[in-house]
């Protein structure tokens, strides 16, 4: 078959600047797409949109990411805002939210990076924890940790050893989301990896695989597309 299509959520940022420009931007750190096309996939990027059109995007897909990026606003899980969580972003949580609501119904190979396992969590009834102390090191600075695959699960079939992974977040999962099952945490107990057992192939991952060498997880998803055709 030929290569799947995958969509990739974006950011929507107020000002970027590029060459002699600097204006509003819909943008992603291009080891989204690379890691998506490395593969085997065809990246196309999702930046936000009106929700009411999630479904119809989705109806287009073959897989969806959603990536990493800002925290998520606390009221979409009916909690205070900590003083350490970051500003709202308000089009961007709805649209994913809507984007991994579309998915689920339409039975859509999904896998969620860092704040998309997140939203993921949320999207199925979960909460957060919203401040980790020593969990996100210096702005813009990737740590790494370890991270231990649970046995049995659809990512320790994936990734079966411990393994070190690029990270960077100071949010974590605090109750699950409907159905989900932890596959993957770090030596401090930090839940690292979910995902919802079954057909539908359904991943959540807190690190970031797209800065790393490791296809692993993506080259799962891509293979859960040609498995469905």
């Amino acid at each position: 078959m030929s290569r799947p299509l995958i969509g990739v959520s974006t950011y929507l940022e107020p000002s970027a600047r590029w060459g002699t420009w600097e204006l509003p931007a819909a943008l992603l750190p291009v080891g989204y797409p690379r890691l998506v096309q490395r593969s085997g996939g065809l990246a196309a990027l999702l930046p936000p949109d009106d929700p009411a059109h999630a479904a119809g995007a989705v109806a287009r897909l073959d897989a969806l990411v959603i990536a990493g990026g800002p925290d998520v606003d606390p009221v979409h899980y009916g909690a205070s805002r900590h003083p350490r969580t970051g500003p709202p972003a308000a089009d961007r949580d709805a649209w994913e939210l809507a984007l991994i609501d579309a998915a689920l119904t339409a039975g859509l190979p999904l896998l969620g990076i860092c704040r998309g396992m997140q939203l993921l969590n949320i999207a199925l009834g979960g909460t957060l924890i919203q401040h980790l102390d020593g969990h996100r090191g210096p702005v813009g600075v990737f740590g790494e940790h370890v991270v231990e695959p649970v046995p049995g699960t659809r990512y320790a079939a994936l990734v079966p050893e411990a393994m070190s992974v690029p990270t960077f977040h100071h949010q974590a999962m605090d109750r699950l989301g409907r159905d989900l099952v932890v596959g993957a945490h770090a030596e401090d107990g930090t839940v690292e990896a979910v995902e919802l057992p079954g057909e539908q192939w359904v991943v959540g991952v807190q690190w970031h695989p797209e800065m790393g060498e490791d296809e692993r997880v993506m080259r799962g998803l891509v293979a859960a597309v040609t498995a469905a055709a």
